[in-house]
């Protein structure tokens, strides 16, 4: 999240400045016109992507959100679990201390949660990340407000204003959201962490800012053949998400607490 600042400079009988920001400005103007990969140092590649930027502002004509068919989760598939941590760098995570304690500490933005109805003894598998509720409980506590919600119904973390007090881990009813504990290495350009700061799910929001329409998650799971996961506009009717949740009967998790969530499973 961007933010405008107002500088007041004392101009008493100084020598102009060279126009730094207006050079630096220029050599990414042209950079980003070059080729899709440039070499700028050994071993070192600036990229960019065959889509365009967002020129626009994020508007509520659409929200974005996920259904997951339970039905079709498979035991034993872990295949969005490891695209969410190679899309978003938490595969170059380095384990620290014993290996209890970094199971506990590791960032972890979709895990597989295993549910049994206690009465017929069916199990259930379903994929669980951040929800991206209308109403975030994440959202209200934050005391810097580096917790909020994207117009387009996306629930974020600004990294720059995170104090890392943990107030939205303890909100959050789904124990969606992780907090960096040790300094991150080789992190992607497009999903920046630190150490220090609570991060979860984002709907993969570098797409959504690049146009493109999937998220890692849900291409990893067709590329296994399940089709489980559909991602979409909750607000267009006539979106692929939209026709099948009218198709399938589905619910939120925690209903009880009306918070509206993005995300719907069917089957559970």
């Amino acid at each position: 999240m961007n933010e405008n600042e107002t500088r007041t400079e004392s101009t008493h009988d100084t020598p102009q400045a060279p126009d730094v920001d207006g050079a630096r400005r220029g050599f990414i103007g042209t950079a980003a016109g070059l080729s899709a990969a440039a070499l700028v140092a050994p071993g070192v590649f600036l990229h960019s992507v065959a889509a365009a930027p967002r020129t626009e502002p994020v508007t509520s004509d659409v929200r974005w959100g996920l259904l997951i068919d339970t039905a079709k989760c498979a035991e034993g598939c872990s295949a969005c679990v490891e695209a969410c941590d190679r899309e978003n760098g938490l595969d170059l995570q380095e384990p620290q201390g014993s290996e209890s304690k970094w199971e506990h500490q590791k960032a972890v933005w979709i895990r597989k949660v295993k549910l049994q109805d206690n009465q017929t003894g069916r199990i259930t598998q379903l994929p669980l990340m951040c929800q991206h509720c209308e109403d975030p409980p994440c959202v209200d506590v934050c005391p810097t407000g580096a917790s909020f919600k994207r117009a387009d119904g996306i629930v974020m973390v600004d990294r720059h204003l995170c104090i890392g007090c943990r107030y939205c881990m303890m909100a959050c009813p789904y124990k969606a959201r992780s907090f960096v504990h040790q300094e991150t290495h080789g992190q992607l350009t497009a999903v920046p962490r630190g150490k220090g700061c609570v991060e979860s799910c984002n709907l993969c929001v570098h797409r959504r800012d690049y146009g493109e329409a999937s998220t890692a998650c849900v291409d990893a799971c067709v590329q296994e053949g399940h089709e489980a996961i559909v991602f979409g506009d909750l607000k267009d009717p006539n979106s692929v998400i939209s026709q099948r949740l009218r198709e399938l009967p589905s619910r939120q998790i925690r209903e009880d607490l009306v918070l509206n969530t993005g995300v719907r499973y069917a089957g559970v």
